[in-house]
C-alpha cells in the first residue's frame, strides 16, 4: 500500500484511532453479521428493507475501517518526552482570555484529525491553533476569523 499523507497525533488521539478500529473490526462487524443474517430470515431480500439497512451498515462500517488503516499507518505520534512544556505545541492545554468576549477559554491544541471544538480540541492548523504554537503564558495575540479578529492573552499552558 502506498504511504499516504502523514499525520501528526497525540498519543491520545492515536490511541483513540486504535480503540475505534477494533471496535468496528470486532464488535460491529459481528453485529452486522447477526443483524444481516437476522434479515435473510424475513423472506424475500428484493423487498426486505432490513436488509438492505444491514448491507448498508455493513458498507459505510467497512469503509470507515479501511480510512482508519489508512489513517493509522500514515499516523506520526508526537514524542512529548523532551518537548518544553511552558512553550505552546500540539499536545499543550491552553488557557486563554478571549479579550472581545472578556471570557476564559481552555483548549487543547490537537492534530487535524483529532480536532472537535464542541470538546475544546482545536487543529495546530486552526487560525487560533496556528497562531498559538510557539506562544508562552502572558503572550498576547490578535487572530483573524471570518468575522473579524480576536485579541486573546494566553494565561495558563499546562500538558495533561
Amino acid at each position: 500500500m502506498a504511504k499516504g499523507k502523514q499525520t501528526l497525533y497525540t498519543q491520545q488521539g492515536y490511541q483513540e484511532l486504535v480503540d475505534e478500529l477494533y471496535r468496528r473490526t470486532h464488535e460491529e462487524r459481528e453485529k452486522i453479521k447477526n443483524d444481516i443474517a437476522t434479515a435473510r430470515g424475513f423472506g424475500d431480500l428484493s423487498e426486505n428493507a432490513e436488509y438492505d439497512a444491514a448491507r448498508n451498515d455493513q458498507a459505510k462500517n467497512e469503509a470507515r475501517i479501511k480510512e482508519l488503516e489508512e489513517l493509522i499507518e500514515n499516523a506520526v505520534i508526537l514524542d512529548e518526552s523532551n518537548i518544553d512544556s511552558s512553550v505552546i505545541s500540539l499536545g499543550s492545554t491552553v488557557k486563554l482570555l478571549n479579550k472581545n468576549a472578556n471570557a476564559e477559554f481552555t483548549y487543547a491544541l490537537v492534530g487535524s484529525n483529532e480536532a472537535n471544538p464542541a470538546e475544546g480540541k482545536i487543529s495546530d492548523q486552526s487560525p487560533i491553533g496556528a497562531a498559538l504554537i510557539g506562544k508562552k503564558a502572558g503572550d498576547e495575540i490578535t487572530v483573524e476569523v471570518p468575522n473579524g479578529s480576536i485579541s486573546m492573552k494566553i494565561i495558563e499552558v499546562s500538558r495533561k
